[in-house]
């Protein structure tokens, strides 16, 4: 699952072949988004479709295949479904015909492992009702349960109070930017250079996003190309309460804007928003450190064309090189597909901004390099490390 761009809430519906998954799916939605058919395995790889719910606003649904697969080409569907549930806020367990075993009892180990809360829901009621034990299974757990019949729609409503009831609250709350850097009336100033690799006739998302996050804190945002700066602070006399760059110029920026203006990046304060920041803070430093032969992952949260210019790809790779005088070597790893080596190959991991995907599959993204004690950190401040000015880029966000 490559594409990231649906930030909104995603409900996952996992259980093994012919359980109506994909039935449950066109009955949430209200119109056949999945394909239905009595032959096993007709669902590969997941599949996501944004849809609407009454009462519950944008969600999107992700569609996986049979956690029972076979063969060797199921196998690698079982991986993909698993690997979803990473990104996912909410899991639907479709159960049927009172089964439960070894797959629903792996399905909810890796749900626990990852914070997703799940829902069991026993569909088919129509063919044969989930009895008093079956129920009592998850009940006596205090794990939600409802029985449906996906076909005739008998325990919709039910399984849509289900749904509103046990979304996490961390899926529908933004979190903000600034909020405690600046105040009502404050001026901020967003810096943003328009070259190679910013979009024709638009901005790119964190710029947008800061924008609005000011105008939420009921602050002035002043948006200015690099190239004006200096005519700006010098002809209006105004100094603004924060200065925000994008990070591939941090150097430029860290002249341009004077000492006392608090300055930082885009990617930064992103990485408040939604990354582990501490373990950024952390992590961050550690690039110092890198040796010979050392590899480093890059984790980009969306797939796109690249230039010469790329930040992942190019810039970043070349000022790591100048700066530690190592050669070392780097992996890149586009939208939220599954690494090609194990984690512990790798010296370092440097994170994308996310802006693109959820706080949830940010961190989850990062869960296994964290746990084995491998440093993380993110564009903005591996480029602010590099370009010796961390202390003043992540001074703003202190404590």
């Amino acid at each position: 699952m490559t594409k990231t761009r649906d930030n909104k809430p995603h409900i996952g519906i996992y259980g093994r072949r012919n359980n109506g998954k994909s039935t449950i799916i066109n009955l949430i939605a209200g119109q056949d988004v999945a394909i239905v058919s009595n032959h096993a395995g007709t669902t590969t790889d997941p599949v996501k479709k944004s849809v609407e719910i009454l009462n519950l606003g944008p969600i999107v649904l992700v569609d996986t295949a049979g956690i029972d697969d076979e063969g060797e080409l199921g196998k690698k569907r079982i991986e993909k479904t698993r690997e979803s549930i990473k990104i996912v806020d909410l899991a639907l367990l479709v159960t049927s015909n009172n089964q439960f075993g070894d797959y629903e009892k792996s399905l909810i180990d890796e749900f626990n492992a990852y914070n997703t809360p799940f829902i069991v829901v026993h569909n088919m009621a129509d063919v044969a009702k989930a009895s008093d034990a079956f129920a009592q299974t998850f009940t006596s757990k205090k794990i939600p349960f409802v029985e449906v019949s996906a076909r005739n729609g008998e325990g919709f409503d039910k399984l849509v109070e289900n749904i509103k009831a046990n979304m996490p609250d961390s899926a529908y709350t933004t979190p903000s930017m600034f909020k405690g850097i600046i105040k009502k009336n404050d001026i901020v100033l967003l810096i943003t250079p328009i070259d190679t690799e910013a979009p024709a006739g638009r901005m790119i998302l964190p710029q947008v996003q800061a924008i609005r996050d000011t105008l939420d804190n009921d602050a002035v945002a002043i948006t200015l190309k690099e190239s004006a700066v200096e005519h700006f602070l010098k002809t209006t006399g105004i100094k603004p309460a924060l200065a925000v760059t994008d990070s591939q110029i941090f150097d430029r920026a860290n002249t341009l804007i004077p000492d006392e203006i608090p300055l930082t990046s885009f990617s930064i304060t992103l990485s408040r928003l939604k990354g582990p920041f501490h373990e950024f803070i952390k992590g961050t430093p550690k690039i110092a450190n890198l040796k010979d032969g050392d590899r480093v992952l890059i984790l980009e949260s969306c797939t796109h064309h690249t230039s010469c210019d790329d930040i992942g790809r190019y810039k970043i790779p070349r000022w790591i090189k100048e700066f530690t005088a190592k050669q070392v070597e780097f992996d890149v790893v586009s939208g939220l597909s599954s690494l090609n080596r194990p984690i512990s190959d790798y010296a370092i991991v440097i994170q994308c901004g996310g802006c693109m995907i959820t706080r949830k599959q940010l961190h989850n993204r990062l869960k296994a390099a964290i746990e084995v004690g491998i440093p993380v950190t993110n564009y903005g401040m591996a480029i602010a490390y590099i370009k010796g000015i961390f202390e003043r880029a992540t001074a703003p966000f202190s404590e």
